[in-house]
């Protein structure tokens, strides 16, 4: 099931950015203790603030979306992304409970 989300992921990639939209492409690629996805899921997001799937939940996600959108804007091609929650504020970032995450986004054309 996951398999196939993750290619509807992609296909709206490719749809994005055959109709010239500027696209980011998320992918968790560590993670420690509590987290609510596996290393290699995939989030797209476009200019817009348009996204597709989901790398974490609460303010993490939030903040993946907001650095992505930096991204564009300055142009940059690639950023790491670092998350450390302590279960005792985890509940602040919208999460269960504590961990750390590592995403890495970059601008696909």
């Amino acid at each position: 099931m996951r398999k196939l989300y993750e290619l509807k992921i992609m296909e709206e990639a490719i749809s994005w950015v055959k109709f010239n939209k500027k696209v980011v492409i998320a992918t968790v690629i560590n993670t420690w203790g509590s987290s609510p996805f596996e290393i290699g899921t995939k989030m797209i997001i476009n200019e817009k603030g348009d996204f597709l799937g989901s790398v974490s939940g609460g303010c993490v996600e939030a903040s993946v979306i907001e650095e992505s959108l930096n991204l564009l804007k300055n142009k940059y091609l690639f950023k790491r992304l670092d998350f450390d929650v302590s279960d005792k504020n985890a509940w602040n970032y919208g999460l269960a409970c504590g961990g750390s995450l590592s995403v890495y986004i970059e601008q696909i054309n």
